[in-house]
């Protein structure tokens, strides 16, 4: 639109400037070339008479003398006034000579020089012409004024319609450059803005994930080589893109078949360690210290072990929600007391049947048990754990289970990394008691479940995360979103 405003003023101004000019030369030129006729055949015809005319001449002599010489042009459009001191005639008898002005007056009576000036009266255009007769004086004397005064007046009807045929053409030439201007400038800004526009669409298209999106390149200018540029770089993104998503599913595939062949070695190792322990009693205290070391590490790498089978069944988008409609707070109680943690959590939970969902049991279990069990190891008591019904963006229900600490809070550079995987706050501690999934894992069933979890510090001190899932499912699809 830019493009075509500016076309369409440059061509405005361009046809405005160019018609200015073209009229005022075809005007002067209009002008003049009439006013040298009108003088000329004046002069011609003052010379022819003035030979008759007695000197002094008479009032009736001064009447037929401007009768002559106004009989000079046949359509008779011609006014003329002669004077002699203070005898003046018109050519018609009674005409005011209104035109005449007295700057034309002084002027003719004080050069021998013919004048003229244009003068507006009546709503028209006359050329008012003076002039002095002279007689031819001895020779070497030059010329002597006779005291004989003509002036004429004549209406430039003719030459106005002139002009007015000439700003008519300008103006009907004008109109069609103007609209000829806009079109070209259409034109001009969709042979530029095509291709911008395509650029744009791949462009987003590229945004969008679709990285094998080419753009066609015609000709060899500049707009030419910013497209074939923008297929260098889109063939050079979707080639190591797809480098990345090979090394990534590489990784996957490896960190799932490492956790899948420990599982086997690591159930003996388990049984061994069982059998140990009961015997533990009876060995000296190094080994017994020994043997009972080995049995918690070999607990902590089959966490670890199912932990990252668990991470490898989401990433290969394998992870399947068994959707069951329970009572929520009914379920959170029983996460607690598998675990003997009735009496070191706080609980504020609705009455039994108050608040039922669809979810998989299994995960709401695992999501309450990573927060819970993540406020006791870094966190401080109380604990609380809280269950309510909120309200979507969109106008649904969903179920908000808050687990809440009393310690110290998370860094603030700490909270837009805890959902990572293997993320330590503390880069010095090398161990944890965790194997640094547990609120990945939590994230990840949140996910799945089509919910949310954020994490946030407390007013008042301590951690708060919170969990948001949709009370109102579509069951028809039970597999977990990719």
């Amino acid at each position: 639109m830019r493009l075509v405003v500016a076309f369409t003023l440059v061509t405005a101004l361009t046809a405005a400037a160019t018609g200015a000019l073209t009229f005022r030369e075809a005007r002067t030129g209009v002008l003049q070339q009439s006013q040298d006729t009108v003088i000329n055949m004046l002069r011609s015809q003052i010379t022819r008479l003035a030979p008759d005319l007695g000197h002094p001449p008479t009032e009736p002599e001064l009447r037929r003398f401007a009768a002559g010489v106004a009989r000079a042009e046949p359509s008779g459009t011609w006014r003329v006034l002669a004077e002699y001191r203070d005898l003046s005639a018109t050519s018609a008898p009674g005409d005011p000579f209104e035109e005449l002005t007295p700057a034309v007056r002084e002027a003719v009576d004080s050069s021998m020089a013919t004048v003229f000036q244009r003068v507006r009266s009546g709503g028209h255009t006359s050329l008012v012409v003076g002039m002095s007769v002279a007689y031819a004086a001895p020779e070497g004397t030059g010329r002597q004024p006779s005291g004989v005064r003509v002036f004429l007046t004549v209406p430039q009807t003719t030459e106005q319609a002139y002009v007015d045929a000439l700003v008519s053409a300008a103006q009907r030439a004008a109109v069609p450059a103007v609209a000829l201007a806009a079109l070209l400038a259409l034109l001009a800004a969709r042979g530029v803005l095509r291709p911008v526009r395509a650029l744009r669409r791949a462009t987003r298209s590229i945004a969008e994930g679709r990285l094998d999106t080419r753009l066609a390149v015609h000709g060899s200018d500049e707009l030419a080589d910013l497209s074939h540029t923008f297929n260098e770089t889109a063939a050079a993104l979707e080639k190591s893109v797809a480098e990345l998503r090979e090394m990534e599913a590489r990784a996957r595939r490896f960190a799932a078949d490492v956790s899948h062949e420990l599982r086997t070695p690591l159930a003996a190792m388990s049984a061994v360690t069982d059998v140990l322990d009961e015997d533990a009693t009876g060995l000296d205290p190094d080994t017994a210290t020994a043997v009972r070391l080995i049995s918690e590490e070999t607990v902590k790498l089959a966490r670890l072990v199912d932990d990252l089978m668990e991470i490898s069944r989401f990433d290969a988008g394998a992870a399947v929600l068994h959707l069951d409609e329970i009572d929520l707070a009914e379920s959170l109680r029983h996460t607690l007391a598998a675990r003997a943690w009735t009496d070191l959590v706080e609980c504020d939970l609705p009455p039994p049947d108050a608040l039922r969902g669809r979810v998989d049991p299994r995960r709401l279990d695992v999501v309450v048990a990573n927060l819970v069990g993540n406020a006791l190891r870094h966190g401080a008591r109380p604990v609380l754990l809280r269950l309510r019904e909120g309200g979507l963006p969109d106008g649904g229900r969903c179920a908000v289970i808050e687990v809440l600490d009393s310690g110290s809070g998370l860094p603030d550079g700490v909270l837009p990394h805890v959902f990572e995987r293997f993320y330590k706050s503390d880069t010095a501690r090398a161990r944890t008691d965790g194997s640094g999934l547990g609120l990945a894992i939590t994230a990840e069933n949140v996910r799945v479940h089509g919910g949310t979890v954020r994490a946030a510090n407390r007013p008042q001190g301590g951690a708060l995360f919170t969990v948001e899932l949709p009370l109102q499912r579509d069951t028809s699809t039970p597999e977990a979103r990719p």
